[in-house]
């Protein structure tokens, strides 16, 4: 019965860590928030959203880390608890690259 519990409470734990940035899937953005972007405004735009994806990200790998060891030492995922899940803002993030470049192609940029 103990070990039951252990499981089961690990498992709990566990379910509330932090997601590994590669594992976040895209936050469905439509087209038309960029289809009167000009080509090159579209290249800027990647290039910020692509920046800001890399900063979340390592905030994100940090916060999955934490967790880990967290529910390791303490059985709670510190991070996730805490406020320091990035993962809405990754969403929103690659789900923004994904339009532009769904836009990106439909104009033919380079």
């Amino acid at each position: 019965m103990k070990k039951v519990l252990v499981f089961l409470t690990v498992g709990i734990a566990l379910s509330g860590c932090a997601k590994k940035p590669e594992n976040i899937e895209p936050t469905p953005i439509s087209n038309q928030t960029y289809s009167s972007f000009s080509c090159k405004q579209l290249t800027a735009e990647k290039l910020k959203n692509t920046q800001a994806l890399d900063n979340l990200s390592a905030a994100q790998n940090q916060a999955a880390s934490s967790d880990a060891w967290g529910v390791f030492l303490l059985g709670l995922p510190i991070s996730s608890m805490s406020g320091n899940d990035k993962e809405a803002a990754i969403s929103i993030a690659k789900g923004n690259i994904q339009a532009i470049d769904r836009v990106r192609v439909a104009k033919g940029c380079a």
